[in-house]
């Protein structure tokens, strides 16, 4: 079941854009393939993107393909997303421009570089868990095991985007 609860949904974007980098899972065939990409949040826009490499299999694997999962996780905080949406890969010049920065440059000379293209993703759902951190939630599934019950482990929710 989706909640469309305001403050569950600002919290899924708040989320993403904090951990900041996402698994990007996309199919091949048969097979699901995933790879860490920097994505950039647009929330305003419902969008997020990430700049890609034609070279790479991904574009094709998209078009053949556009329902793609995010995967965003922050281990040492206990809080993790995961997305559903659409893809579209777009060769939009401003937009890599706009989106072009410093850590780009660890795979691209500048954003004139030909084989840069804009991955947009436009988000279906999203589901998080925002634990209160690793320390805390050891310590409640511990006192969980001693009393038999389950512990509290922060906020688990579905939203639609």
């Amino acid at each position: 079941m989706v909640n469309d609860n305001t403050g569950d949904v600002d919290r899924a974007w708040d989320l993403m854009k904090k951990i900041g980098f996402a698994m990007l899972v996309t199919r091949d065939g048969d097979k699901l393939r995933a790879r860490p990409m920097s994505a950039f949040l647009d929330r305003d826009a419902n969008t997020i993107f990430f700049l890609t490499d034609a070279r790479r299999h991904k574009d094709e694997e998209i078009a053949r393909h556009p329902s793609v999962n995010l995967s965003f996780a922050d281990a040492s905080s206990q809080k993790y997303v995961s997305l559903t949406g659409s893809a579209v890969v777009s060769n939009d010049r401003a937009k890599i421009t706009e989106l072009f920065s410093t850590p780009a440059k660890a795979w691209w000379d500048s954003a004139e570089d030909p084989n840069i293209r804009v991955l947009k993703i436009t988000p279906d759902d999203a589901e998080f868990w925002d634990s209160p951190g690793t320390v805390i939630s050891y310590v409640k599934m511990a006192a969980a095991a001693v009393t038999n019950t389950r512990p509290d482990l922060g906020a688990n929710r579905k939203v639609s985007l």
